[in-house]
C-alpha cells in the first residue's frame, strides 16, 4: 500500500464536509443571475400599486420581488428579476390587501440566519478531529510529523543512546560480581581484537540476587565504564493487550541495539516473561511465551561481529525457562548477595559522599547494626536520616539520626499507646529477661539496646549486634539462641508468677529454630543426620502438586518429641539464669521502667556485679 492511501479517509471526510458547506450556501442564494438592487419601501409600494410586480418572496422583513418588465426606478435601471426591498414589520393589513388585489404571486420562507453554513460544517470538523486523534494515537508520532508504527510496537519506555555516568567506583559491596562483569569492558571497547582471534564474548549475562542488591546499578556501571549505549527496559513492558506486540517490541529493541553496536541491552525482571513455558493458560500461543520465543530467537541471531551484550536481572532464577540458561544465551550467571559488614560500610561511604556527617557518626557501627540490609535499604537509611536532620534543624547528620532511622526500618515507627502501669512493668520484666540471658550466656551476640517504647507491631525490643558476620551457625551458638528467645517468658514466670501472650512471637521463632536444628541440620542424637523437613510445593503448580513426605509418621512424632525436649531444656536454662541473678535483674527492671531505653553501657552498669560463673 502506498503512503498516500493512509490519507484517503481523511481527504474523503474533508471533501464531504465542504460539499455540505457549499450546498448550504447555494440554498441561501436567490435565483437571480445578477446582483440584486435594493429599493426603498416607498418605491416598492408604488410598483405594487402600478401593477408592475409579478412575484414576491418574503424572508422575514425582507422581500425578493420580480417585476413584469424592466423599468427605471429613480436613478436605477431595474431588471425584471431579483429586486430586493426591506420592509417594515408586516403589521399593516392594507399591504396584504393590496397584494391580493393586484393578484401577485406570494411565497414565504424563514429568514436565513447568519453563521448557518459554519454551524453545518462544525459536526464534520469534529469528526475529522476525532479521526485525526485516533490515527495519531494508533500510529504514533515521529519526527517531522510522519507516523511511525514503531511508536506503538516499540518499547514505550526504552531509553536509547543513553550513556550512563555511573562507574564501577559507584558500585560498592559487590566485588565478586564486579570482577566477573569487568572483563566485558575490554570486549565492548575493542571487539575487533577479539574477532581477529575468533573469540566471542558471552551473548547474555544473567544477574541474580535479592531485590536491592544493585543489579541495575551494576549493568549501568558496565555501560558507563565501557562508554557504549545502554538500552534499559523492564520485561513487563513487552506485554500488551494486543497479541504480537511483545514480539514486535523485542525485534525493535534488538534492531536498534545492533545499529548502535557495541551496545548493552538490559532487561530487568526477566522472570516476568522468561518463566517456564507450558505453565500458562494459553499454552504455546500465550502472549508471554511468544515474547520469550522472540527473545531466544534474537539472541541466536547475533552474528559474531555484533558486539551486543544482553544483561538480565532477576530475583527468581528458579522459575526461568531452561532454554534461557543454555550456552549461547544467558550462559554466564553472576550472583549478587546481600552485603556483609565490610560491604555495608563501603556502601554507606558511597551514599554519604555528599552528605555532611557529624563527628560522632561511626559508619562501622551503623554497618554492624544493619545485618540483612541491601544496598537499596542502606541508601534509603541515609536519605531518611538526612531528612530527619532537616526536620530537626541540624546542620549535619548525627549518629542519633542514623540510629533512629535504622530502628524505624528494622522495627517500625514509634507508636503512641496508653499503656497501664501494670502492663508497663510486665514489658520491663519481659525485655529484662531477654537482656539478662543474652548477657550471661557465652555464645550469645553482644547486646546493643533494649527498649520498652512501642514500635511497629512490637511493644518492646532487645537488640543484639553480632561481633562478626556468620555464614554458618555452630550448634553451641544455636543452643544459646533458644534461651535468649525464651528469656522474656522465663522472666515473667520468675518475677510475676505467670506468663502472658507477649511471648507469642518468641515461642514461634524458638520453635522454628528448634525444628530446623532437628529436622534439617541433624543436631539431635535421637534423629541423627536425617532430613525430615516439610515438603516444599511447586511455585506454580500449587500445593496439590507438592511432593509427599518421604518419612514415616513415627519419625515425625519423634521429631516433635525432640523439638519439645530442646525447647524445654532452653527454657530451663533461662529460668536458672533468672534465679541465679535475681537482684541484678531487678535493678535492671527498675532502671528500664524509668528510662524506657538503655544502651550497651547502661546495661553493663546494671549487670556489672555478675560473678565469673557462666551458665553453660
Amino acid at each position: 500500500m502506498k503512503s498516500y492511501t493512509k490519507w484517503l479517509p481523511f481527504i474523503l471526510l474533508l471533501a464531504l464536509g465542504f460539499y455540505f458547506y457549499f450546498s448550504s450556501l447555494d440554498d441561501n442564494r436567490t435565483d437571480s443571475s445578477q446582483k440584486p438592487v435594493t429599493v426603498s419601501y416607498s418605491a416598492f409600494k408604488k410598483l405594487l400599486s402600478a401593477g408592475e410586480i409579478q412575484h414576491i418572496l418574503f424572508e422575514g422583513q425582507r422581500a425578493h420581488i420580480t417585476l413584469k418588465r424592466p423599468i427605471p426606478v429613480g436613478e436605477k435601471q431595474i431588471a425584471s428579476t431579483a429586486l430586493v426591498s426591506f420592509l417594515p414589520p408586516l403589521e399593516n393589513p392594507d399591504l396584504l390587501q393590496t397584494i391580493h388585489a393586484q393578484q401577485v404571486e406570494i411565497e414565504s420562507r424563514p429568514a436565513p440566519q447568519s453563521g448557518n453554513a459554519w454551524l453545518s460544517l462544525l459536526p464534520w470538523l469534529l469528526l475529522l478531529g476525532f479521526y485525526w486523534w485516533i490515527w495519531r494515537r494508533q500510529m504514533g508520532g515521529a519526527a517531522g510529523g510522519r507516523p511511525d508504527i514503531t511508536g506503538f510496537l516499540g518499547p514505550g519506555n526504552k531509553k536509547t543512546d543513553e550513556l550512563p555516568d555511573i562507574r564501577f567506583d559507584d558500585v560498592a559491596g559487590q566485588d565478586n560480581a564486579k570482577n566477573e562483569i569487568s572483563e566485558l569492558v575490554d570486549f565492548l571497547r575493542d571487539p575487533e581484537r577479539y574477532a581477529r582471534l575468533g573469540a566471542e564474548a558471552p551473548r547474555g549475562v544473567l544477574m541474580m540476587g535479592p531485590p536491592g542488591t544493585g543489579k541495575t546499578l551494576l549493568a549501568k556501571a558496565l555501560a558507563g565504564e565501557a562508554g557504549v549505549p545502554f538500552f534499559n527496559i523492564s520485561a513487563s513492558e513487552f506485554i500488551e493487550l494486543y497479541v504480537g506486540v511483545g514480539a514486535a517490541r523485542v525485534r525493535s529493541m534488538f534492531a536498534d541495539a545492533k545499529q548502535k553496536a557495541p551496545s548493552i541491552i538490559f532487561i530487568d525482571e526477566i522472570d516476568s516473561v522468561g518463566r517456564v513455558r507450558g505453565t500458562g493458560l494459553g499454552g504455546g500461543h500465550d502472549e508471554r511465551e511468544q515474547t520469550l520465543n522472540q527473545i531466544l530467537a534474537e539472541m541466536d541471531g547475533f552474528s559474531g561481529h555484533e558486539a551486543v551484550i544482553v544483561l538480565a536481572a532477576t530475583n527468581r532464577p528458579d522459575v526461568l525457562d531452561p532454554a534461557l540458561l543454555r550456552p549461547g544465551r544467558f550462559d554466564r550467571h553472576v550472583t549478587l548477595e546481600l552485603p556483609d559488614k565490610n560491604a555495608r560500610e563501603a556502601i554507606l561511604r558511597v551514599h554519604t559522599r555528599k552528605i555532611p556527617l557529624a563527628e560522632n557518626v561511626d559508619l562501622s557501627v551503623v554497618a554492624a547494626g544493619t545485618p540483612g540490609f541491601s544496598g537499596a535499604d542502606l541508601k534509603n537509611l541515609v536519605n531518611e536520616a538526612a531528612m530527619m536532620a532537616v526536620r530537626k534543624g541540624t546542620a549535619d547528620v548525627e549518629m542519633k539520626h542514623l540510629e533512629d532511622m535504622r530502628d524505624k526500618v528494622l522495627i517500625g515507627s514509634v507508636r503512641t499507646l496508653a499503656i497501664q502501669p501494670e502492663e508497663r512493668h510486665r514489658l520491663a520484666v519481659h525485655e529484662s529477661g531477654h537482656t539478662a540471658v543474652s548477657y550471661f550466656l557465652p555464645n550469645a551476640d553482644p547486646l546493643y539496646k533494649v527498649s520498652i517504647i512501642p514500635r511497629g507491631q512490637a511493644l518492646g525490643v532487645t537488640q543484639s549486634l553480632p561481633v562478626q558476620e556468620r555464614h554458618t551457625l555452630p550448634e553451641d551458638y544455636l543452643r544459646d539462641r533458644l534461651p535468649v528467645m525464651l528469656g522474656g517468658r522465663a522472666a515473667e514466670v520468675i518475677f510475676l508468677g505467670n506468663c502472658s501472650s507477649g511471648a507469642d512471637d518468641d515461642i514461634k521463632q524458638a520453635t522454628q529454630l528448634a525444628r530446623a536444628m532437628i529436622s534439617r541440620w541433624g543436631m539431635s542424637k535421637a534423629i541423627g543426620p536425617l532430613e525430615v523437613r516439610d515438603s516444599e510445593s511447586h511455585p506454580f503448580l500449587g500445593r496439590e502438586m507438592a511432593q509427599s513426605k518421604h518419612y514415616s509418621e513415627s519419625t515425625a512424632s519423634r521429631v516433635d518429641q525432640e523439638v519439645s525436649k530442646l525447647l524445654k531444656a532452653a527454657e530451663a536454662r533461662a529460668i536458672q539464669i533468672m534465679q541465679d541473678h535475681k537482684s541484678q535483674i531487678n535493678t535492671r527492671i527498675v532502671e528500664l521502667e524509668q528510662k524506657e531505653t538503655l544502651d550497651h553501657d547502661q546495661i553493663e552498669h546494671c549487670l556489672q556485679s555478675v560473678s565469673d560463673q557462666q551458665i553453660g
